[in-house]
């Protein structure tokens, strides 16, 4: 008999410790010592009791309090009362009860113990982020929670993120050992983003050695981030010279081709912008399932209709202006302002919205980068646009006729070529190659009437620089210009960037007039 109460005393004490425990907490809410509660949000939010999170997540909504008693309760969103430590529903009058209240102590305990909580949860996501929560607040209390995670956890990315969490609450707690100190901050060294930096740099009280490590893991971390910058900013160069390329690259067909400049061919961009705004309004309204695929179906769309105004334009202007530069200049910068004020009156002189879709949203971690999908996309793009032409000039009838126009426009008259075809039909390439560039531009800048004329001169300076006519100078440049306009803007602030990228071209035709590559043969001569 004795032996039977003894064995029953033992399987009932740690369940009677715990109720103990968690009725110490309960008092300690409606003590309104707040040092007191954040130690009993701790108590609670690590003693496995099912109405921990319940009791917390009031406490930190406003939604707990206590009766004159001391009992604690929990008001629901409908105004109704359940107890706190049983769950039953409670009838009273909301006046006969005081509101628990928080300071930024407790306030801290709580977004400590939701965080430990979350660590346990079945959702290796919800892990993950409540460990970076918890790497945030670097609270010693969340340790003993933080090491109970870690012998559980299988998933390997969610195991790391819990390690750096439980180091950092080692390097903030007064109590740690110096050698735990020390793999700790190992640790968050590895880590090696921003987090880690200001966190090693802020240990409080750190004996020698330890100031030594903190200090040498400040410094390889920013030695990192220093080299994720300039990572970035060649990535964001790049997706610069994709969009340049891609306003460029119709610019040097028809410079190339046909020596005209034509200044309207930033509103050819602009064109491509309104029509993916066209193509989205429809498809809001008629098939909005297709939404996903509404920059696909506007691509080869802008191409055709910019591709025919291109021909209407050569066919109607500027073939009688060859061989006038100054004159075609004029035109088309006259035209450019007529097609501005057209698509003022047609949809207005404010911006349009124009969507992403899905699938070019969200971005792309990659170490210390992070890479936007709709700049991927362009510089995707970019690259098949670039191949399409250059297997169209390599491959196709048409491609052999425009070189041929290009090396001698007389002789390929002689041979049969219809040069004023070659002509319309190289003009309308170049107009539909820049409205597909403004359907990759309408996702990333705003659509409106003056959205080509941002691109205009710098499309001019991409031609010049890589060599009139030169379709792989044309990408050097645009990628080069891209880069080097992203590493001189937080120098020198965006337009004083840009003046400096047009000082470097004017000194580099200075000693380059035909550019990087110029074309030879009789290209060159004509």
């Amino acid at each position: 008999m004795r032996f039977a109460l003894l064995l029953l005393g033992l399987v009932l004490l740690p369940a009677l410790a715990r109720a103990g425990e968690q009725t110490s907490a309960f008092t300690a809410f409606s003590s309104g010592d707040y040092d007191a509660m954040a130690e009993a949000v701790g108590a609670l939010a690590t003693s496995a009791d099912p109405r921990a999170a319940a009791v917390i997540s009031a406490l930190r909504d406003g939604r707990l309090f206590a009766t004159e008693e001391g009992d604690l309760l929990i008001r629901a969103p409908d105004g109704a009362f359940t107890n706190a430590e049983t769950g039953a529903a409670v009838s009273i009058d909301a006046d006969d009860l005081k509101k628990i209240r928080m300071n930024n102590a407790v306030r801290r305990a709580v977004d400590a113990a939701e965080g430990g909580m979350q660590l346990f949860a079945a959702d290796p996501s919800l892990r993950r982020a409540a460990a970076e929560a918890l790497f945030k607040s670097h609270d010693p209390a969340t340790l003993p929670a933080l090491s109970r995670a870690v012998a559980r956890e299988h998933a390997p990315s969610v195991r790391v993120a819990m390690d750096q969490a439980r180091a950092a609450a080692i390097v903030m707690s007064p109590d740690a050992p110096e050698a735990e100190k020390l793999a700790a901050i190992a640790v968050i060294r590895a880590r090696g983003d921003l987090d880690a930096s200001a966190l090693l740099a802020s240990i409080p009280n750190p004996t020698p050695m330890v100031a030594t490590a903190a200090h040498n893991g400040v410094v390889a971390i920013q030695r990192v981030l220093q080299l994720w910058d300039v990572l970035e900013s060649v990535f964001y160069g790049l997706s610069l010279g994709s969009v340049l390329l891609l306003a460029a690259i119709g610019l040097a067909i028809t410079f190339g081709v046909m020596g005209v400049i034509n200044m309207a061919h930033g509103e050819m961009v602009m064109i491509g912008a309104y029509v993916t705004f066209v193509v989205q309004e429809v498809i809001r309204s008629a098939a909005p399932s297709l939404f996903g695929v509404s920059v696909l179906i506007a691509v080869p769309l802008a191409f055709v209709v910019a591709g025919a105004i291109g021909i209407v334009i050569e066919r109607g202007l500027i073939r009688f202006l060859y061989g006038r530069p100054l004159e075609t200049l004029l035109a088309t910068w006259g035209l450019s302002l007529v097609l501005q004020q057209a698509v003022r009156s047609i949809f207005g002189p404010t911006n349009r919205e124009v969507g992403t879709p899905a699938w070019m949203s969200g971005a792309v971690p990659l170490g210390g980068l992070t890479l936007t999908l709709n700049r991927l996309t362009i510089i995707a793009f970019a690259i098949l646009v670039f191949a399409a032409l250059m297997a169209l000039l390599r491959y196709t009838a048409l491609g052999l006729k425009m070189r041929a126009v290009t090396q001698n426009r007389a002789m390929a008259a002689a041979m049969g070529i219809r040069t004023p075809w070659i002509d319309a039909l190289t003009f309308g390439l170049g107009s539909g190659v820049a409205a597909m560039a403004g359907v990759a531009l309408s996702q990333i800048d705003n659509v409106s009437p003056n959205l080509g004329q941002g691109y205009i001169i710098d499309s001019f300076m991409v031609v010049v620089f890589g060599g009139v006519g030169n379709l792989w100078g044309t990408a050097l440049g645009a990628l080069l210009l891209g880069v080097v306009n992203k590493f001189l803007e937080p120098v020198a602030g965006a337009v004083l960037g840009k003046i400096a990228v047009l000082v470097l071209v004017i000194l580099f035709i200075q000693r380059r007039p035909r550019g990087l590559f110029p074309l030879k043969g009789r290209a060159a001569e004509a």
